[in-house]
């Protein structure tokens, strides 16, 4: 997947966040499918996540932000991505599950965000902890570093295991 780049002209803003979310989304979804299988739950860094805890984890940042904030729907475990305060992967959760999960939940932020205008603000819910809730322009403001940052992280993992180095 090409980068995004400012360069190329897109209908407006709306086109741009969902560009950059796909991208990042579909890095992040190629780094670890390079990764050969001992290194998947194998931890290269201090603080022990692995490469199939951020893919589980960005998938339910997205329901996090998305269908448990912006659209304010019931979710039975919103931090289904966490156990004892740190990233979970069950021993039976494999790589294909999880990329399908990612994928079919960036679908549908896609439909979310295609269908609603930027500043709508979110139902108001447990998502935002007494806050009042955002707009979706904020709510995806706040995806995309969240992809930024994370994609970082597994681009010197994923170095750090002998997989690919660039974007």
């Amino acid at each position: 997947m090409a980068f995004p780049s400012p360069t190329v002209p897109a209908a407006g803003r709306t086109e741009v966040f969902l560009r950059y979310l796909d991208y990042f989304r579909e890095m992040v979804l190629s780094k670890v499918s390079a990764l050969p299988d001992d290194e998947l739950r194998r931890s290269r860094l201090p603080s022990g996540w692995t490469p199939l805890e951020l893919l589980k984890h960005l998938r339910y940042v997205e329901l996090r932000w998305i269908e448990w904030g912006f659209q304010g729907r019931e979710v039975e475990k919103p931090w289904g991505d966490h156990r004892e305060d740190r990233w979970y992967v069950a021993p039976d959760e494999t790589l294909d599950g999880l990329i399908a999960a990612l994928r079919a939940q960036g679908a549908h932020t896609g439909a979310v965000v295609a269908s609603s205008e930027l500043t709508t603000v979110g139902a108001p819910g447990p998502r935002w902890d007494g806050a009042q809730p955002a707009s979706l322009e904020r709510v995806l403001f706040h995806l995309l570093q969240e992809y930024a940052r994370h994609l970082g992280h597994l681009d010197i993992v994923t170095e750090l295991a002998g997989g690919p180095t660039g974007e």
